[in-house]
């Protein structure tokens, strides 16, 4: 009898590993080209269906297209292998730095303001916004969804932008977002592209579009990421790390930094060449 009730014990651990096996077999698989994209999203919206995700969303990732241009732009980001003096060159440094300086004057009561309620002075801010969109004037015309759940099929970083793709499906859900909404390459939305998990987190409200909302939402990131009022934000200085939470490439941190203290007036011989 024991013995009976140990192989009948065993015989069902067998069957629930084997179950498990067969839950992990259909989980969604990244792939590389766009040949799986579809059955993926199938897969995807299975698995997304039991976290939640409404009908409504699911049925807007269904129509999303393999982004064939978000893959290229991804597999083509050269410039931040460029020296500092190189890719400052290439953005365009003293454009920003000029541009920036007449909006902190012109948009004075803006920046103090956000200065007052989130101790980021403007340098930052105007560096971060004139680096991501040139002030506005070159937000993408991608389509939102497509570029994420592209990127989160595509084996390369498909941790990172399934987590953003189940942020878009919240955000379409609760209307803040459409099925087509348009930006970036990478999914990036608004005046100062926002992924949007980042909008989950640390979006202050109202359409990134609009300068004033999205300057709130980045000073609200910086603050979140630890900036703090008066410290300094170069390499070394207090600040510095939260610049560094807003993009991974250390040259865009630091181009960042550069930009902003010339922007806000302390002349830094680096930018100057």
């Amino acid at each position: 009898m024991i013995i009976g009730r140990v192989l009948t014990m065993l015989a069902g651990a067998v069957l629930v590993s084997l179950l498990g096996m067969g839950n992990t077999a259909i989980a969604a698989q990244c792939g590389s080209t766009a040949g799986g994209f579809e059955v993926w999203k199938r897969q995807f919206a299975d698995e997304a269906r039991t976290q939640g995700v409404s009908s409504s969303a699911l049925a807007a990732l269904m129509n999303a297209d393999y982004a064939s241009a978000t893959i290229t732009a991804d597999r083509s980001q050269r410039s931040f292998r460029l020296s500092l003096e190189q890719f400052l060159a290439k953005r365009g440094a003293p454009t920003i730095v000029a541009r920036g300086r007449s909006l902190k004057q012109s948009q004075a009561a803006l920046f103090t303001s956000l200065e007052q309620r989130y101790g980021v002075p403007p340098g930052p801010l105007l560096a971060i916004w004139g680096m991501e969109t040139a002030f506005g004037r070159q937000r993408g015309n991608q389509n939102t969804l497509s570029a994420v759940a592209t990127l989160a099929y595509d084996c390369r970083r498909s941790a990172f932008f399934t987590e953003q793709l189940y942020a878009t499906l919240t955000l379409i859900d609760r209307g803040v977002l459409s099925a087509g909404t348009r930006g970036s390459m990478h999914g990036e939305i608004g005046q100062t592209q926002f992924l949007p998990k980042s909008i989950l987190n640390y979006g202050t409200g109202g359409d990134l579009n609009i300068a004033a909302n999205a300057l709130a939402s980045t000073a609200n990131f910086l603050k979140a990421h630890g900036w703090r009022a008066g410290a300094g934000y170069q390499p070394g200085e207090a600040n510095f790390s939260a610049i560094q939470a807003w993009n991974a490439a250390s040259v865009y941190q630091r181009a960042i930094a550069l930009i902003g203290q010339q922007i806000d007036g302390r002349e830094s011989a680096s930018v100057r060449r």
